[in-house]
């Protein structure tokens, strides 16, 4: 431990998605609906699915060593390991333990996962921060993943046609030049909006006791309740992030958001006033893919050269909770 704050820096980044594509198109065979009107109203056009028994601790098995490799970090010197999931295959052991197991590290080390549904990123981003910060931990991975298709009523035209599978990984470390990659990072919870979006698990009581009435199954969501809720506050939460960190928005290279709705994004990069290469979506191919929506957009926008590095980046999301949060930060070279 230390006295002094240790600076973070980000070493690698990483994503995984399934192969299998689902279409608006494909989508007409389960229920009424069109291209054109799930377009029109969400900016999605297809999304990734989990087939057979993958599921999401595969995806964030891959993202996971494709983020370690970018590093150049050897997997036997994690020293904790954080996962982010907004519903995991299991909720024991944790999707954090399964991904220790499955990357071959031998000794033992703290793993635990984080459930912010689709903030989830920002909220292990904010603990790594403080861990390293502190000294206690030099190398964290954290990761970002979801299987949403298994979660949801496919009968629900409302809400199915929205969420996507897919993971993403991000390896942090302490910074040796003194330099923090996380320029500013916040995050929120107002536990009262909690009922806009619900994932019920039910079980049964004892059968020696008075039953309970089980509570409908998949994700529920008031789709109008959402939007009205984060159009009101996350525009003006990020412009207050910047501000906080006394950086201007015309400073910032890119806004990558989490990937829930083209119109949300629209109204954050409407009040910033970026211009549409400032701001990375991938929402069109992938849907919602939760917790994971912003580390693949931040990875594969790298690899692809829509991000370029040596650059500032806001990242942002919100998510059931309702939780939201944000961060500021520096993306090196050689993180993907």
């Amino acid at each position: 431990m230390t006295d002094k704050l240790i600076p973070l820096r980000i070493a690698g980044v990483g994503y995984a998605l399934p192969e299998k594509v689902i279409t608006n198109d494909d989508l007409t065979q389960l229920y009424e609906t069109s291209d054109e009107w799930i377009y029109s109203r969400t900016g999605i056009k297809e999304r990734r699915v989990v087939s057979g028994e993958e599921n999401a601790i595969d995806l964030g098995f891959t993202a996971s060593k494709n983020a370690i490799e970018k590093s150049g970090i050897d997997p036997e010197d994690i020293d904790l390991i954080l996962a982010a999931s907004s519903a995991p295959p299991d909720l024991y052991p944790a999707i954090a333990c399964h991904i220790h197991e499955r990357l071959g590290i031998k000794k033992p080390v703290p793993a635990f996962d984080i459930t912010a549904a689709c903030s989830g990123l920002i909220y292990g981003l904010s603990i790594a921060k403080a861990y390293i910060a502190s000294g206690m931990y030099k190398n964290i991975l954290i990761v970002a993943t979801d299987n949403n298709s298994r979660l949801l009523d496919w009968t629900d035209r409302s809400t199915s046609i929205l969420f996507g599978d897919g993971a993403g990984a991000m390896v942090v470390t302490q910074a040796e030049d003194g330099i923090d990659d996380v320029i500013s990072i916040d995050i929120k919870a107002d536990g009262n909006y909690g009922h806009l979006i619900e994932l019920s698990f039910d079980g049964k009581n004892c059968p020696l006791v008075e039953q309970y009435e089980p509570k409908p199954q998949g994700i529920r969501m008031n789709g109008r309740g959402v939007y009205t809720f984060v159009a009101k506050i996350l525009p003006q939460y990020v412009e207050d992030l910047l501000a906080n960190a006394n950086v201007k928005a015309e400073d910032i290279d890119y806004l990558i958001p989490h990937q829930a709705n083209l119109r949300i994004i629209r109204a954050i990069q409407e009040r910033l006033g970026y211009s549409d290469d400032k701001v990375v979506t991938n929402i069109k191919y992938y849907g919602n893919t939760s917790a994971a929506s912003i580390p693949i957009a931040l990875a594969e926008g790298v690899e692809k050269g829509n991000v370029k590095l040596g650059t500032t980046a806001v990242l942002c999301g919100f998510g059931a909770g309702m939780t939201w949060g944000g961060a500021i930060v520096r993306l090196r070279e050689g993180i993907c």
